[in-house]
């Protein structure tokens, strides 16, 4: 029985796929994730080097930072009393 691939696009520039990168979000048409392009950023990297060193475009940067974005927006966080 032949598998069928599933890739999904979470947001625009950014898909999911189980065959790549084990199903974490990448930059669409790579197999850069998401959370490397942030935590290059995070490390203070800047976006032209990001785009440098992982051959994207600086609108993938800015998707994912996008993208992230709307995750935290989407999170809620519950203290305990």
């Amino acid at each position: 029985m032949k598998r069928v691939k599933k890739k999904y696009e979470l947001a625009q520039g950014v898909t999911v796929d189980q065959q790549v990168r084990f199903g974490k979000p990448v930059i669409k048409g790579t197999r850069v994730p998401v959370e490397v392009i942030l935590g290059k950023l995070a490390g203070g990297m800047l976006i032209e080097e990001v785009v440098t060193e992982y051959q994207v475009t600086k609108k993938d940067v800015l998707n994912a930072i996008k993208y992230a974005t709307r995750l935290v927006e989407q999170e809620k966080v519950f203290v305990g009393i």
